[in-house]
């Protein structure tokens, strides 16, 4: 059985909670970061991927009939579709996003003392996200993928430094994201706009910003 439709009885002008939450993650100092700080986001990003990863598994169980959600299952998970790229995957491999994205952070080395922050930041915030409930993370497919991290991953092209390899690598994967999810008829977001985020979805998308203004402060800076 699939989750319900949206109805027109559920449209609203007024902001769901987790858009607010969205609008101000793409109104942070993303144009002043440094190469530093955008490798930072980069690795925050990564632990992004894998709560991505394990939300789709969890929808994938609680609707193992939805269409739709194995075509975006598809698009996601053991798929070709980030390749190839220069030391991260070759032509024609196959695999999740979020492994793209791990080999995505051995591009460009950093020491381990910041290694060992990051890692602490992003295992807080998989603790955090893990302890929610399934359906919680269910919706928040949809405020992912219909618009929510198509509007992110523009606000983070902003940013000036692209120039080492991990950052060239993370480029590829938010522009080809982006294209993934745009396209209103045939995109990521149409195969689960039947899902309704509500205020449920919110504390993900707030734990996600904590994440990110932890790994780059200078991203609250005017």
């Amino acid at each position: 059985m699939s989750p319900n439709v949206k109805t027109a009885a559920s449209d609203t002008l007024a902001l769901m909670p987790h858009e607010t939450v969205v609008a101000n993650i793409c109104h942070l100092n993303w144009t002043n970061l440094t190469e530093q700080d955008l490798i930072n986001v980069a690795w925050a990003y990564y632990y992004f991927s894998v709560q991505f990863r394990e939300n789709l598994e969890i929808a994938r169980k609680l609707y193992p009939d939805d269409d739709r959600l194995l075509q975006l299952d598809k698009g996601e998970r053991d798929t070709d579709n980030l390749s190839p790229w220069p030391d991260v995957a070759a032509s024609g491999e196959r695999m999740n996003h979020d492994e793209f994205m791990r080999r995505t952070l051995q591009l460009t080395a950093i020491s381990e003392d910041r290694r060992r922050r990051l890692m602490e930041i992003g295992q807080s915030y998989l603790v955090m996200v893990r302890a929610m409930d399934d359906h919680s993370k269910t919706l928040a497919l949809a405020s992912y993928e219909d618009g929510g991290l198509e509007r992110l991953f523009r606000a983070i092209l902003t940013a000036p430094h692209w120039d080492c390899a991990l950052l060239q690598a993370f480029e590829h994967f938010l522009t080809e994201h982006i294209k993934f999810d745009s396209d209103p008829e045939h995109g990521h977001g149409s195969l689960c706009r039947h899902l309704i985020p509500d205020e449920r979805v919110a504390p993900l998308w707030k734990e996600f910003r904590q994440m990110l203004v932890e790994a780059a402060p200078r991203l609250t800076l005017s």
